[in-house]
């Protein structure tokens, strides 16, 4: 009949390749052994396929465990999630922290290869911490393995761009620089139907605003995202990928001596002379965050500490109470109370920014009370109303400014004293809650180099400007050591200045 559809020839190699590609869109690693000829291409006879992967492909040669268990996980998240085509899914985000040397940059080749192959009109963005890395590792990897792809034909290659050659704007693989300024090129990338994807080589040294742009690209059809890298800091979007986001990342860590291709008899000098305790070793080979970047002023280490102190009561009831109060400093920053005694430190309140000084300052007065606190802190960069408030109230709380003058000459400001005695404190054996934000904000502020040799940190703008967020939570511990406070004998009263008490439009209303 006229109207009848032609039907492909199933016999045409052509054919029968496409029907392939769709047999593995929800398998990569049965994809990477079909894709590239292992047992004859020597250039790729690299590792031997371990067992069960082995018996099941009936192959000597193939990707090495770790890439066999990431692939087949991956698989597994693909079909989790079903995409039909039409209603977009949840992202899937998988990230890998490794010691040198264990093929991240092969697996960035199979993942883009893979997509590409098996998801008509895909986009996709790669990209690493220098450009030199981006064209001599990443990129070329990319290129070599889609050179020796089944499915090579369908595409080509630049020095920056990988595309269908009937689809060049729709279907396509680009190899973007990630500098803040170059931030905006990662935004726009939408695949509604398809796949749009990420892979971050190096994601340690990757600026944070190019995770939040790239974002903006997870929000429809079926979207991935891939980060690699050596742990070289313990601070930024990747490292929390392990830590703050670890709900919504699938994480993997590689020692670089369960590796095939790595030289064994090499990583083992490198533990001889530098201790396998060692940040070099722990970044270099074992794939583990270091203790303490080279700028940090709080160390990890110091931080987990704390968190795993059990305090008994009559280890600190003798200390004064002191509040510490920091208020929103803007945007999505939070509102923060928390109160030490002497090694214990709790958050008594989390609140959204709160520009009411009223609202607020009867929540602290209630915290005052009810505690029975011998000092309250609050912060005067956006705490002076609130101090007013309490004045009205008949509470002589503290202002404090951040950048007032140093009690300690070796400090730069108040500021840095208050996080240096923080600092101080959580060394000689404090104990803060469990809390990955606070945890995060503890360790996140650097230092800046000084020729006088005073402590100085940088400054929240700054922090801003690398993707730290205000370390609120951090500042109201810090603020509890803004000056000294002797702990009173506190002698019941009544209530006169609760909330239910209290009426600031008393005056306007008489």
């Amino acid at each position: 009949m006229g109207g009848d559809v032609p039907q492909p020839n199933r016999n045409d190699p052509e054919v029968m390749l496409c029907e392939d590609m769709a047999l593995f869109y929800a398998d990569p690693l049965g994809f990477v052994m079909y894709a590239y000829a292992w047992d004859s291409d020597t250039s790729i006879q690299v590792c031997k396929l371990p067992d069960p992967w082995a018996s099941k492909y009936n192959s000597v040669w193939g990707p090495d465990k770790w890439a066999c268990e990431y692939l087949d996980e991956l698989g597994k998240q693909v079909l989790e999630r079903g995409f039909n085509g039409i209603d977009a899914v949840m992202p899937i985000r998988m990230g890998v922290s490794s010691g040198h040397g264990i093929g991240k940059s092969a697996m960035s080749g199979w993942l883009v290869n893979w997509i590409m192959s098996t998801r008509p009109y895909a986009q996709g963005t790669v990209t690493a911490n220098t450009f030199t890395q981006l064209e001599t590792k990443t990129w070329a990897q990319i290129v070599k393995w889609t050179n020796r792809c089944a499915t090579r034909h369908w595409f080509e290659t630049t020095a920056t761009r990988l595309y269908h050659k009937d689809h060049p704007k729709e279907w396509f693989c680009a190899a973007q620089t990630c500098r803040e300024e170059n931030s905006e090129a990662f935004a726009g990338q939408h695949a509604v139907n398809s796949t749009s994807f990420y892979i971050n080589d190096e994601g340690s040294a990757i600026p944070n605003i190019i995770y939040e742009v790239q974002d903006g690209g997870l929000t429809d059809g079926e979207p991935m995202q891939f980060n690699f890298g050596n742990p070289t800091r313990n601070t930024g979007f990747f490292r929390e990928c392990w830590r703050r986001f670890r709900h919504r990342w699938t994480t993997f860590k590689i020692d670089s001596r369960d590796v095939q291709i790595t030289n064994k008899e090499h990583l083992q000098a490198m533990i001889d002379d530098f201790g396998v305790d060692s940040d070099t070793v722990k970044v270099r080979i074992l794939g583990d965050f270091p203790a303490q970047s080279f700028k940090q002023f709080i160390s990890e280490k110091d931080v987990e500490a704390a968190e795993q102190r059990h305090l008994k009561i009559t280890q600190y009831n003798f200390a004064p109470k002191v509040i510490g109060v920091d208020p929103s400093w803007s945007g999505d920053d939070e509102f923060v109370i928390g109160m030490r005694q002497g090694l214990y430190y709790k958050q008594l309140g989390l609140y959204p920014k709160n520009d009411n000084d009223v609202e607020m300052a009867n929540i602290i007065a209630r915290f005052e009370d009810d505690e029975g606190a011998d000092s309250v802190h609050v912060d005067g960069g956006f705490g002076t109303g609130i101090v007013s408030v309490g004045q009205t109230m008949g509470r002589t709380w503290q202002i404090v400014w951040f950048s007032s003058k140093s009690p300690d000459q070796g400090c730069l400001n108040l500021r840095a004293h208050m996080w240096n005695q923080t600092r101080k404190w959580l060394k000689d054996g404090g104990c803060i809650p469990q809390d990955d934000v606070l945890h995060s904000d503890l360790i996140g502020p650097e230092t800046v180099p000084r020729p006088d040799g005073k402590i100085q940190l940088e400054s929240k703008e700054d922090m801003k400007r690398r993707g730290i967020p205000s370390p609120n939570r951090a500042d109201a511990l810090c603020l509890t050591f803004a000056m000294p406070v002797v702990k009173v004998d506190h002698v019941p009263v009544k209530k006169q200045n609760s909330q239910h008490d209290f009426d600031p439009y008393a005056m306007e209303n008489a």
